[in-house]
């Protein structure tokens, strides 16, 4: 009989670092499935559509939410972005690995929707460091960082709800413990 497939949820807030642990992770676990999001807003420069997210119009997205096709959708920003449900399912009947990058509120509704579902959340070091982080970035203005600081806050108050919890310190620390979690569950379903 096949072993189901695990769904791993990461989250963390804007700044932790989360996009380039999750690459370093997916670079060094070939084997996990990466669930890609659907949006409403237009494609950004170096953005790889079915890659970064599947771009689509409102009343596509409108009918796929009506349909039942999210697990999750929320409106950020005046755009729609959503969780597709049948590649989760499909992966996981497969036997396959998949990982979700998605943020607090959508990965509670996916622990709702997936209760085997392994849900880490990504901290930083402390909130001076979140700060050089956001300013280091010179991509936002001081009241964007005062209020993503603010988000950060929120965010982090859900850390304890996640399964566990990773200190993202060092990039490179932080993809080691991810990775060992990740290859920690598949060998004790494999073996």
């Amino acid at each position: 009989m096949m072993k189901k497939g695990r769904l791993f949820v990461i989250s963390a807030p804007s700044g932790t670092g989360k996009s380039t642990v999750l690459a370093c992770v997916r670079k060094r676990l070939s084997y996990l499935e990466f669930s890609v999001s659907c949006t409403t807003r237009e494609r950004r420069q170096g953005e790889v559509a079915g890659v970064d997210y599947r771009f689509v119009g409102r009343d596509d997205f409108r009918k796929m939410a009506d349909d039942g096709g999210f697990v999750e959708w929320a409106e950020v920003h005046g755009e729609l972005y959503g969780t597709p449900r049948a590649p989760i399912e499909d992966a996981l009947s497969s036997g396959s690995d998949m990982i979700l990058d998605i943020d607090v509120q959508g990965g509670m509704a996916i622990k709702d929707a997936f209760p085997d579902a392994i849900a880490v959340f990504l901290l930083p070091p402390d909130m001076e460091e979140l700060e050089r982080r956001l300013s280091g970035r010179a991509t936002d203005s001081e009241d964007q960082i005062r209020l993503r600081l603010e988000n950060a806050r929120r965010e982090m108050s859900y850390a304890e709800r996640y399964d566990r919890r990773i200190v993202n310190d060092e990039v490179g620390r932080a993809c080691e413990e991810l990775c060992d979690l990740i290859d920690g569950t598949r060998e004790s379903r494999v073996g």
